[in-house]
């Protein structure tokens, strides 16, 4: 049995709708008044509301106007009562919202036709609106496990790690990790695969489960440019669905000071350290296509030494390729971002990147690692 609101200031309508409509099996309801039948629909949830267009109150389109934006009403079908027939009125009813009209006076064969039709629309929408709510679900429990599997900030007296993930939708491609290969050495990466959304998200667990795991075969982790290798022979696009990804990798040790790094396709890490009027900036990063672009790619590695007080951050391209007020602020405007700021922490460089990006809302997903050397 559907439940059908009638809304109309005039007895003799109501009646009749009610009267044309129980005995098809219909619960009828009726309203007298638009903020009466308002209330009545926020409280019963009809599958369909007949609403008349001219009422004291609340008229019909305003009526229409607060059920289409009631997320608990969103899927009723409304039909707008009214002897107004004019393009323009038709038109004024369905930008309101109205999914269709019915003519005064009431042709009793028609009503019922409308009322049968609605209702079948009613039903597609409710079938749609559940299936929605499923995978939203769904999609929200895939995202609460993809941020277990980030790694927790890393405190340490040497070395601290923190680290930021927001994705563009409720999954996203980038993912990143650190941990100790053994007490002296660190590794550090970021990688995003092209992409959005749950097929980007896919990969870059697998390739975080192979990399923490240490699975890759043949693989020494401790040298960047083995670690790149090994992914682009695993993931290569024709097996991939046509995905590929970038990367920064680097290995940190802590007792000669040194960071071992390589790049796919990244853009570069940016290493902060201290002088005496303002830190120096070095980019580090390897030429090389991103991984599963070509077999026969190769990858090459580069050191540099790590002063005390120096600062690391490693991000993916979300964070800087925004586009506030129709202009792309791009990489070096965010290098010198991180330069001015002098050593910033991840909430100030968000902060910042927000307030520019006009809201935290980014067209890409964004991720930034922020790595102390004490």
């Amino acid at each position: 049995m559907s439940k059908i609101l009638v809304i109309d200031d005039d007895p003799t309508v109501l009646k009749i709708i009610q009267r044309a409509l129980q005995p098809q099996g219909h619960e009828v309801i009726v309203a007298e008044n638009g903020r009466a039948g308002l209330e009545q629909a926020q409280t019963i949830r009809p599958a369909l509301i007949i609403c008349d267009w001219m009422m004291p109150y609340l008229d019909g389109l305003e009526v229409c106007r607060q059920v289409k934006a009631d997320v608990n009403l969103s899927t009723t079908f409304f039909i707008l009562l009214t002897s107004r027939v004019g393009l323009e009125d038709r038109i004024e009813g369905l930008d309101t919202g109205a999914d269709d009209f019915l003519a005064k006076p009431i042709e009793i064969s028609e009503l019922q036709a409308r009322v049968r039709a609605g209702l079948r629309l009613h039903q597609v929408s409710r079938a749609l609106q559940i299936q929605k709510d499923l995978l939203e679900a769904e999609l929200a429990e895939a995202a609460s496990y993809v941020r277990a599997l980030l790694p927790n900030p890393l405190s340490g007296t040497e070395v601290s790690i923190n680290a930021k993930f927001m994705p563009s939708r409720q999954l996203g491609g980038d993912c990143f990790d650190y941990f100790w290969l053994d007490p002296d050495y660190l590794v550090m990466y970021l990688l995003d695969v092209s992409g959005h959304g749950l097929a980007a998200a896919l990969p870059s667990i697998l390739v975080l489960n192979l990399l923490r795991s240490q699975s890759l075969p043949n693989v020494n982790f401790y040298q960047p440019q083995d670690v790149l290798k090994g992914l682009n022979d695993a993931f290569q696009m024709s097996s991939q669905n046509e995905k590929y990804f970038t990367i920064w990798y680097g290995v940190y040790s802590r007792s000669k000071r040194q960071l071992t790094y390589a790049s796919a396709g990244h853009p570069p890490a940016i290493l902060l350290t201290p002088e005496r009027t303002a830190p120096k900036v070095q980019s580090l990063r390897t030429p090389a296509l991103p991984i599963g672009m070509l077999p026969e790619a190769t990858f090459t590695v580069d050191r540099c030494s790590v002063p005390t007080g120096s600062t690391l951050y490693v991000f993916s391209d979300g964070i800087y390729e925004i586009a506030p007020e129709a202009s792309v602020w791009g990489l070096e405007s965010f290098i010198q971002l991180l330069h001015h700021s002098s050593f910033p922490s991840i909430e100030q460089v968000l902060a910042q990147v927000q307030q520019i990006n006009g809201g935290d809302t980014f067209q890409d997903d964004v991720s930034l690692m922020q790595v102390t050397f004490r």
